[in-house]
């Protein structure tokens, strides 16, 4: 399986501009700037689409591990948290909230850890990773 994006920028980095564009045409010529990335403009940032990447990802992964206990999913809503520092991405942190039926909390426990260390965004992180997990 493979899948792409396409980003085209015009101009200088802080009066320029760029659109964002994926194969699925779920974003399609998407507005990206320095001001949308570093203050706050319209349009969206490489740090937001890898947050929502790894929060995607890793909510998938964990209902797989949940569903192969053979626990039944009510819901599960990840948000997650990228720190940029001095140009470069230093940690993401995962909060998780989940309804799930008959789970413990120390079972639910290892099964976020298993996700958080196996979803294939988390590994191609090279940054710290942190979960804040909770069974409701």
């Amino acid at each position: 399986m493979k899948r792409n994006a396409t980003a085209v920028w015009n101009g200088s980095l802080k009066e320029g501009a760029g659109k964002l564009s994926t194969q699925s045409k779920t974003l399609e010529n998407t507005q990206y700037s320095f001001k949308s990335r570093f203050e706050e403009g319209i349009g969206t940032n490489p740090e937001e689409l890898i947050a929502a990447a790894h929060s995607g990802c890793f909510t998938m992964q964990l209902s797989a591990y949940i569903t192969e206990a053979g626990f039944e999913i009510e819901s599960i809503e990840t948000k997650c948290d990228i720190d940029l520092v001095d140009g470069t991405i230093v940690s993401s942190h995962l909060t998780v909230n989940a309804k799930v039926k008959g789970i413990s909390d120390d079972a639910f426990q290892q099964e976020v850890t298993k996700a958080e260390k196996n979803c294939p965004v988390s590994k191609v992180l090279n940054a710290a990773i942190s979960t804040i997990a909770t069974l409701v």
